[in-house]
Parts: structure tokens; sequence; C-alpha cells
């Protein structure tokens, strides 16, 4: 019996060229700011087509990595912003038929961590953002939008309090996905505006001592109370999210 190997997959060459160029921005040869030859130059560089550069491009600058800055023609290196990255991996969670329960059990596993990491790291300006927040929560959440806003932005705050990048993009997919839900139980639930305000006020306390575990344990809380309130609003936690 012979042996049958695989056919090897053709890479089209505006993917190489976009290798090439993630290769050089990974390994910071290429920095943020920098800007790209022009797309005539790039393809003489590579050997390639200009129209094979220009695709390669438009891949990257898709991605975040690459940017057109306002009256320049020559791209730019860019990061990819978190909430960008995290909106796509959001999209991706939906298309794989995610869950409530499934953000709730994840949220009741990131969030009482980066409370208590937030507690010990944080700086003033931290508690300044969070102290802001909460306040505006206080203000404004009879408008349920506004409501919902305000208390995505106190998870993020705190991840940002952590001082740790991973932790704010790891974090950010979930506040995304908890956002409808939330929008859809804080006006069938009567109490859940006001058990919101009571948890950002006893974590913030708890930064503001840097007690890290009280921190913890009541951002522990606050994850259990968004459960009850999907119960007591009817919302099926075996259910798919598919909106953002």
């Amino acid at each position: 019996m012979s042996v049958e190997f695989d056919q090897i997959p053709v890479t089209p060459a505006y993917r190489k060229v976009a290798a090439a160029i993630t290769e050089r921005i990974l390994s910071r040869s290429l920095r943020e700011g920098e800007r790209l030859p022009p797309e005539t130059e790039l393809a003489r560089q590579l050997g390639v087509n200009r129209s094979t550069v220009r695709e390669a491009l438009r891949e990257l600058e898709s991605g975040g990595l690459l940017e057109r800055r306002p009256g320049s023609k020559r791209m730019t290196v860019s990061r990819p912003r978190h909430r960008e990255v995290a909106r796509d991996v959001s999209r991706a969670l939906a298309l794989h038929d995610v869950t409530f329960f499934e953000v709730w059990e994840a949220l009741t596993h990131y969030e009482p961590p980066i409370a208590e990491i937030a507690a010990r790291e944080r700086t003033a300006a931290d508690l300044e953002r969070l102290a802001a927040v909460r306040a505006s929560f206080d203000a404004e959440n009879a408008n349920t939008e506004k409501a919902v806003h305000h208390t995505a932005e106190f998870f993020r705050g705190l991840g940002a309090a952590t001082h740790n990048q991973v932790f704010a993009l790891v974090q950010e997919p979930l506040i995304n996905l908890l956002e409808p839900s939330l929008r859809d139980m804080i006006d069938q639930v009567a109490q859940a505006r006001s058990r919101i305000a009571t948890a950002q006020r006893r974590i913030l306390e708890a930064l503001g001592r840097k007690d890290a575990e009280t921190a913890r344990t009541w951002m522990a809380r606050h994850i259990r109370d968004f459960r009850k309130g999907y119960e007591l609003a009817g919302i099926e936690l075996g259910h798919r999210i598919w909106r953002l």
C-alpha cells in the first residue's frame, strides 16, 4: 500500500507580505507610530506587485496593526485597541452560541480576583475614576442605557486598576456580552439598581482601604446578584446571547 500525502496549502502572496510586516512589528523592528515605506517601495523590497502589498496592508489595517492617519498616504504602525480586539472576541463567542450562564460563570471566576488585585494595586487616580463612575451611576441610573453603561464602566475601571493589561483584555469581551442581558434585567427587577449601587459602594470603600479580601468578597456577591436578577426577570440562563 502506497503512502499518501496531504496537499501542501498554498499561501496567497499578500498573506506572506502581511506575515513579514507583522513579524517586524512584533519584534519591535517597526515601532508604534513609525511610518511604513510607500507601497511602491515596499513592493520593490519584497519582490511583489503593488496590488499584493496593498491587499496585505488592508488586512493589517483591519486587524489594528496599521492605520492611515489623516493627511498621510502612508501606513503607520499602531496597536490594536483593547475594545476593538474584545469586540471581535465577543462576536466570535456569540457566533459560537455562548449562553447567559457561560458568561455569568466566567464572570464568577474572573471578576472577584480582579477586584482583589485592584485593591492592592490601585492608585489615587484609579480611585478617582471609579468614584466618578459610581457617582454617575447614582445620578443617572433612572435611565436604563446610562445605568448599564456606568455598570460596565465600573468593571472596566477595576480592570484598569489592576495595572495588568491581560486582566483588562480578558474581561472586556465578557463585559460586552453582559451588557445586553443587564439591559433586559435591570428594568424588570425593582431592586437591581439599588443592589448594584450598594455593591459598587462597598467595593470602592474596600479599594480605598486597600482591603483586598473585602473587595473580592463583595465582587463575588455582586456577580451572584446578577444570576438572581436573571432568574427574577425570567431570563433563561441556558439561552444563547444573540446580540451585542
